[in-house]
């Protein structure tokens, strides 16, 4: 009877093992990492491998997920570049506002957080795009006379284009995908 509470707590190492697997979200994996490596320097601690217990503690779990946390916050991030003058709040345009809003809807979904890049112009907007320090660009192409905007977004990454291609709704902007390596030919 004792050695109930043993049981449970050794059973609770596969079941966060198996929730941590299913997990989409990024962030709720790490907090479930971090459970995880708990259950697992309880249960050493419990058994009395002390030092294997503080072992856990420190470097699987504290160490680890601060070490993730990192990864995950960094490699999450859409760089979208723009021309300064769109990138400035107070001379943003309703329809320029609107596309941003309808791009970090669809990011969201996928954990992606959103980066405007300002540019001062299209040749440096391009010249990033081909040199990879940015995921994508968004430039005003043409305004029609009813005062609407058009705005061409030009895509390197095939995945970022096909989640985009499906997932956005709007008629401001035009998708392109631009294969980076064909590109850096021309510039060459």
């Amino acid at each position: 009877m004792n050695d109930t509470y043993l049981y449970l707590i050794i059973a609770l190492l596969p079941l966060t093992a198996g929730i941590l697997i299913t997990q989409t979200n990024p962030y709720h994996a790490l907090v479930i990492r971090g459970v995880l490596g708990a259950v697992a320097a309880m249960v050493d601690a419990v058994l009395g491998a002390a030092d294997v217990a503080l072992t856990e503690a420190l470097m699987g779990t504290m160490l680890s997920i601060t070490l993730y946390a990192v990864a995950v916050r960094s490699s999450l991030v859409l760089r979208l570049g723009v021309m300064e003058n769109q990138a400035i709040a107070k001379n943003q345009d309703g329809d320029f506002q609107q596309l941003i809003n309808e791009f970090r809807n669809v990011f969201n979904k996928y954990y992606l957080r959103l980066e405007l890049v300002p540019y001062s112009n299209r040749e440096t907007l391009q010249r990033a795009l081909i040199e990879k320090e940015i995921h994508a660009t968004c430039a005003l192409i043409k305004e029609t006379e009813q005062t609407h905007k058009k705005y061409q977004t030009t895509i390197r990454v095939q995945r970022i284009y096909n989640i985009m291609e499906s997932a956005l709704s709007t008629e401001k902007t035009s998708l392109n995908y631009i294969n980076v390596l064909d590109s850096e030919e021309k510039y060459l």
